[in-house]
């Protein structure tokens, strides 16, 4: 096609191009490829120009763009370089969605989940990341309506809206499984119940008999997973290294702080956070405080 002045139907282009007849009329009558002038016998022709301006088409169409989209550059009111950020954008979010869609299936088929389940892991995993934020901050809100944000514990609320702005793009089983049970907890008005709880005692400022979380964690862990009986003799030796001399009275005040701070479902909410976020997994505690708590109790 070197001769600017040389006229070429819509056979012709075909021919050149690789293009079927019916595409190149189509984009013609679409206006994206206008006839250069017309024969005398009313065939459309088109010139080198025309035929440059197809190929270009052809490029964008391939890409993915449509004809409203093509039409705009070829007028020039959008660069190429645009519209190729815009569709490279759209492609990555069209592949988080696919991989997003995938781990899903994947945890299905592992779960061996029921008809509803698959609805709702669907669902929830399909969230964008302001709705999944939405859902976390909506359970805060509720959670903590009323407690000071200066009130102590009341950073808690702050810890727990931390989702990550979004799931990777390439989530694993274990992630997908992490937000749909997140989702599934934070709707749970027991728990709701039990974190309001936790936080409306925070911020009452609770008298506290002091303790060391990290020796109940070092003693009380190993004799609640051996099975060590916290009324036993051995289990208030375990006691004494943990919180030596208390009067009943403080052993009575310490185990009720104690339960009310120590939920399993609150630990598995940080566990789940973490999950998503990316972190370094950590054993339950919970378990250890509870004993903890029994053992207090137990004179």
């Amino acid at each position: 096609m070197g001769d600017p002045s040389e006229l070429f139907t819509i056979g012709q282009l075909a021919a050149r191009t690789g293009l079927s007849v019916r595409t190149i009329r189509f984009w013609s009558d679409s206006g994206v490829i206008p006839p250069t002038t017309r024969s005398g016998g009313g065939y459309r022709l088109y010139d080198a120009a025309a035929a440059a301006r197809l190929d270009l088409v052809r490029t964008l169409r391939e890409l993915g763009l449509d004809l409203d989209t093509v039409r705009a550059v070829l007028h020039r009111q959008v660069t190429v370089a645009d519209v190729a950020a815009a569709h490279a954008q759209a492609i990555d979010a069209e592949i988080r969605a696919l991989r997003l869609r995938r781990a899903v299936l994947r945890s299905i088929a592992r779960r061996g989940s029921t008809t509803e389940e698959m609805r709702l892991m669907h669902e929830m995993a399909r969230l964008s990341a302001a709705e999944r934020q939405r859902v976390v901050d909506e359970f805060v809100d509720r959670t903590f309506a009323g407690v000071e944000g200066t009130a102590p514990g009341a950073g808690i609320a702050v810890a727990m809206r931390q989702l990550p702005p979004e799931l990777p793009d390439d989530p694993t089983d274990h992630q997908v499984d992490a937000w749909v049970e997140l989702a599934e907890l934070v709707a749970d008005e027991d728990f709701q119940h039990r974190v309001r709880q936790m936080a409306v005692t925070g911020a009452a400022g609770v008298p506290a008999v002091a303790h060391d979380p990290a020796l109940v964690v070092e003693h009380a862990g190993p004799a609640e997973a051996a099975g060590v009986d916290p009324a036993s003799a051995r289990g208030q030796e375990v006691l004494e290294r943990i919180a030596p001399g208390l009067s009943t009275e403080d052993r009575v005040r310490l185990a009720e702080t104690i339960e009310v701070f120590s939920d399993r479902r609150v630990e598995r909410y940080w566990q789940l956070l973490g999950v998503l976020n990316g972190a370094e997994p950590f054993e339950p505690r919970v378990p250890a405080f509870e004993w903890f708590a029994a053992a207090l109790r137990a004179r």
